[in-house]
């Protein structure tokens, strides 16, 4: 099997015992469209009796690659020198109007054994919808190039980020993680109505036995993100205030806390995993981090798809235990964690109660966008 990679592109799951052949934009070229009608443009000729692509079959689909390959005739298949892709996001009708529209990826490659490898993380980002039309070329002794119809266009989606690339951004995360502060409670900031059961219909709350159930992580932070739109959980916070030791009076999430020991959901009985590091176009960075009691369902999803972290030894939130059997708990200074826990939290095991402080919409992480400019927290395969 051939594999291509972008020109003047390094990327570090590339196979080094696989033939490579040049993946370029077709720049200057206009190709036909997805009707196979003729394009004006002087660098591609008139449509020829080339083998036209059929069946066409996407496999082995990551965040940023994927294995292409389809049939066709044998006819004319020896004067096949070059396969055009046209490759697109596919439109999202929900998108605001006037956001810059991506443009359209044609690429050209030398004609190689099927199937090929198709990757970039410049123009493939994770969990993107896409459309995929070829079409067989032939180099003419002028440069031009005669050229089959296109294909029918057939449409796949790429995948989550890999444990390798959830290590890159774990490794980026530790850079600026900062020292460790202690900390005793963790804590969850609601509306009042939240706590109170007051909407009967409020599918988070459990009004028979007053807990909180786990309910599926928002599309917030890096948009390869395994964790988003499918790990269920309750989402705390922990981090303290410098000068006092603890939590803030603020928060953008409501003005009514639960209040739990830290070591009634993070003991010795609980998995820690690192589930994403990002911005929202601001000097703060976050950190998910995901809190799993020891084979739970939650602890079962993360297991080979999060890092798994030493839960008395990490950059962000560690358990220790002493030699009497208490724990102690610390937490990063320079980031601010997001915890996830996988199972539902009974409300008697904590307090409720108003904060002093206000509200600050403005710093909620609700779907927030990650910022793709970031040099501090985007790795090479995406946003």
């Amino acid at each position: 099997m051939e594999k291509m990679d972008v020109p003047h592109v390094q990327h570090n799951l590339r196979s080094p015992t696989s033939p490579c052949v040049d993946l370029k934009p077709l720049e200057n070229l206009h190709l036909c469209d997805g009707e196979g009608t003729q394009s004006a443009d002087s660098g591609v000729g008139e449509l020829d009796d080339l083998p036209v692509p059929h069946q066409i079959s996407i496999s082995n689909i990551t965040c940023d690659s994927f294995k292409i390959s389809w049939d066709s005739d044998a006819r004319g298949k020896d004067r096949i020198t070059h396969y055009f892709i046209d490759l697109n996001k596919k439109e999202n009708k929900k998108e605001n109007k006037f956001k810059h529209k991506d443009v359209p990826t044609k690429l050209v490659a030398k004609a190689v054994p099927l199937p090929m490898t198709v990757r970039g993380h410049w123009f493939l980002s994770p969990r993107t919808d896409y459309t995929v039309a070829v079409q067989t070329a032939a180099k003419q002794a002028d440069g031009d190039y005669a050229v089959s119809e296109w294909s029918q266009v057939v449409e796949f989606c790429t995948a989550d980020y890999s444990s390798v690339h959830l290590n890159q951004l774990l490794e980026k995360a530790e850079v600026i993680a900062g020292r460790m502060l202690p900390l005793t409670v963790l804590y969850r900031n609601q509306e009042e109505e939240y706590f109170n059961q007051a909407s009967p219909s409020y599918r988070s709350r459990d009004s028979q036995c007053h807990r909180m159930l786990p309910a599926v992580k928002d599309n917030s932070g890096s948009h390869g993100s395994p964790i988003s739109g499918k790990l269920e959980g309750v989402f705390f916070s922990c981090n303290t205030e410098f000068n006092t030791g603890k939590p803030p009076q603020d928060s953008p999430y409501g003005p009514y806390r639960f209040q739990v020991q830290a070591e009634v959901l993070f003991n010795q009985n609980t998995n820690l995993y690192f589930g994403d590091f990002y911005c929202m176009y601001t000097a703060y960075h976050y950190v998910i981090l995901v809190l799993a009691p020891e084979g739970s369902k939650g602890d079962l999803f993360c297991k080979g798809r999060l890092p798994a972290l030493d839960r008395s030894n990490n950059r962000f939130l560690t358990c220790v235990e002493g030699e009497d059997g208490t724990l102690s708990f610390q937490h990063a200074q320079d980031v601010i964690l997001e915890l996830v826990y996988t199972e539902p939290v009974d409300l008697s095991l904590g307090t409720v109660a108003a904060i002093s402080g206000h509200q600050l919409r403005s710093s909620s992480t609700v779907n927030a966008k990650k910022d793709p400019s970031c040099k501090i927290c985007n790795i090479s395969v995406g946003r």
